[in-house]
């Protein structure tokens, strides 16, 4: 070997200098690759609290970006950096949070005189209506319960200290923390909500760009199909909302339920909540029960919870599935399933990750049939 061939070895070792390179170039990209899969797993595990008000605030900022849009071309460009951003978050979650409290108010202040109305009847009694003696198969056990508790004077009082003390507490404690943390996620909404409404354009771009190079050029296709479900999703609870709050307060005001529009509208906003019409329905219908009117309550009963599940599980995943091109039942188990894997943020999820698996789907599918043989030649190696 001649002192130039040694010379190009790094040890003198005879083993050439590019394919050392090439291994020190090898090791240093697995090293990175190994450093960035540490960094993105650390910062998942720290940031794994806040992925329900990320994900809130996104849909939130989706939803509305149209809206944004034209609220910024109406405001002076010198306010565009803060100030526009920071109002149209005023203005989105006073919308929305709006409604929510004015229901949850009502529901309260109900509350609050259903246990005015035991206090005094702890001191009196009340006695049991007329009708519940003749509730078929439990009527009799409903009102042999009903005397010592209601109709006896103390009844109630003297059920409470004889009720376990731990798990009233208990529920109390739950309850705290179940409000805390819907605060807290609502705080924290509004707050990233701010901050995507004022960098939003940025940010889509740089995950265009980031998407664009882990999928390809079909990046686009896919964000624009998530955005059309995250909107006919949010769509779709307006108009159950809306359903619910027409057609069952009209059931309100002619069975003779006190503030049918009052109550109509709680039930229509509760609605975008899973399970909490039911709830209103049947309170309304045991309150007019209460009051003896036993016919309207179970017409007010029936007819709500079947208006309502209309309107929930036919109407809502009508309307989504036309707009993403999803099929009716795939709309309504992506609801039903993210409800059970995530709660409420789940139903609005759901659908999305289903919309984007048809997108898939009908891609690879399309693909496939573009690769595959013709249907002639495919024959001919069959028989073969």
């Amino acid at each position: 070997m001649s002192a130039r061939q040694l010379d190009d070895t790094p040890d003198g070792s005879g083993a050439p200098a590019s394919r050392s390179r090439g291994l020190t170039i090898g090791t240093d990209f697995k090293t990175r690759w190994w450093w960035v899969g540490l960094v993105v797993a650390l910062s998942a595990w720290i940031i794994h609290g806040f992925i329900v008000p990320l994900t809130w605030a996104s849909i939130i900022a989706i939803a509305t970006w149209p809206i944004y849009r034209r609220f910024v071309s109406h405001m002076p460009l010198r306010m565009a950096s803060s100030v526009t951003p920071l109002v149209f978050t005023m203005l989105i979650a006073s919308l929305v949070l709006g409604p929510m409290m004015f229901a949850f108010g009502a529901v309260a202040v109900q509350a609050q005189s259903w246990l005015a109305r035991l206090t005094v009847a702890d001191k009196t009694g009340i006695a049991a209506p007329v009708w519940l003696d003749s509730v078929p198969l439990v009527g009799t056990k409903l009102v042999e319960r009903w005397e010592p508790l209601l109709g006896t004077p103390g009844g109630i009082s003297g059920w409470l200290q004889r009720a376990d003390s731990s798990a009233f507490f208990g529920w109390a404690q739950t309850f705290g923390s179940f409000v805390m943390y819907h605060l807290f996620v609502v705080i924290f909404t509004v707050l990233v909500l701010f901050f995507v409404y004022r960098g939003g354009d940025e940010q889509a771009l740089r995950l265009n760009h980031v998407l664009q190079g882990v999928i390809g050029d079909g990046a686009g296709l896919y964000v624009e199909r998530a955005i059309q479900a995250v909107r006919a999703i949010v769509v779709g609870m307006v108009v159950v909302a809306l359903v619910d709050g027409i057609l069952i307060g009209t059931l309100y005001a002619v069975a003779g339920v006190r503030q049918p529009q009052v109550w109509g509208a709680v039930t229509g906003l509760l609605a975008m909540i899973p399970f909490l019409a039911y709830v209103v329905v049947t309170g309304v219908a045991l309150s007019l029960a209460v009051q003896g009117a036993v016919a309207p309550a179970v017409v007010v009963c029936v007819l709500g919870i079947i208006v309502h599940l209309l309107a929930d599980k036919i109407v809502r995943p009508l309307l989504v599935g036309g707009a993403v091109k999803l099929g009716f039942v795939w709309v309504l188990m992506g609801s039903l399933g993210g409800l059970e894997v995530m709660g409420l943020l789940g139903v609005l999820v759901g659908p999305v990750v289903f919309a984007l698996a048809g997108s898939l789907w009908r891609e690879w599918a399309k693909d496939r049939a573009r690769s595959s043989p013709e249907p002639v030649a495919a024959a001919s190696i069959d028989r073969v």
